[in-house]
């Protein structure tokens, strides 16, 4: 007798929380690969778990998509892991989360995880990735400043927006800076951008492959421009460009190399953190 296999689970998502699926499938398929620059198994799990044709609907990953992926979200969880150094019982925060697996990946064992996204992705969570005692599920738009009187400051706030401001407005994302700094203050805020040239194409529509195409993405922001976020608000005291570490073959060499060159490198999508200052001061970039 054969062990019974589980029952998939559906996902039926909007444009905006389905890319989600696109990149947990990008993640899981640079997982399985004995080289892999990101180990994730919650990831190859999940997708084996979901009834959804990933495959046919993103194209097949020959590796390039994978790999600069998953060189992105080791930024953010290098930003993590180091902020889980400074105040190993802070708070991470993270907006528009979707199936993102950090949790699994660089959780310390003491830290408390805030997942803050719209109710149709955090219904699917809950069944895929159902919250243990540190980790609290919000089912509210990231502008929704609700979520904010649910996060205690008093160990260090450490905010993360993975593949979600460029889905905003550019006031939106001006309005959510502000208030992230009023609200918490000596707090961090890291979050990545699209350039300007990829945001035009992804809201004429031109962003598209295979059964897929990218939902508008209204905000762009060139690599060089981050030195503009410091008008948001008196307490953005600190801007960092969080750059990419080398990976895999040709690609992962040349990744981090672009990202230094002047004129290039402001064309390419970035991480960015934000350190919030409890007196006003001026940003350094």
């Amino acid at each position: 007798m054969t062990a019974q296999q589980p029952q998939k689970i559906g996902a039926d998502l909007g444009d905006v929380p389905e890319t989600a699926l696109w990149t947990l499938y990008h993640r899981a398929v640079e997982a399985r690969r004995w080289d892999t620059v990101l180990p994730d198994p919650k990831a190859v799990e999940l997708v084996e778990r979901i009834d959804y044709p990933f495959a046919e609907r993103f194209g097949p990953d020959g590796g390039i998509v994978g790999q600069i992926q998953a060189l992105r979200v080791r930024c953010f969880d290098r930003e993590v892991s180091d902020f889980l150094v400074r105040c190993p019982r802070g708070t991470v925060v993270c907006l528009g989360e979707g199936l993102e697996t950090q949790y699994w990946r660089v959780d310390n064992g003491r830290a408390q995880w805030l997942s803050v996204d719209l109710p149709e992705a955090v219904a699917l969570r809950e069944q895929l990735l159902p919250a243990d005692s540190r980790q609290r599920l919000i089912a509210c738009s990231a502008t929704d400043p609700a979520w904010m009187d649910e996060v205690d400051p008093s160990h260090g706030v450490l905010i993360t927006a993975q593949g979600l401001l460029m889905y905003l407005r550019p006031t939106e994302v001006r309005d959510l800076i502000a208030r992230c700094a009023e609200h918490f203050p000596d707090g961090t805020f890291v979050f990545d951008a699209v350039p300007r040239w990829f945001s035009r194409l992804a809201v004429r529509g031109k962003l598209h492959a295979h059964g897929y195409t990218a939902p508008p993405m209204p905000w762009g922001m060139d690599a060089d421009e981050q030195g503009k976020l410091a008008t948001a608000h008196p307490a953005v005291a600190e801007i960092r460009d969080v750059l990419p570490a080398a990976g895999r073959g040709a690609v992962g060499a040349l990744l981090p190399v672009v990202a230094r060159l002047p004129l290039l490198g402001a064309l390419r999508p970035s991480v960015c953190a934000l350190r919030f200052s409890a007196r006003e001061g001026r940003a350094t970039g």
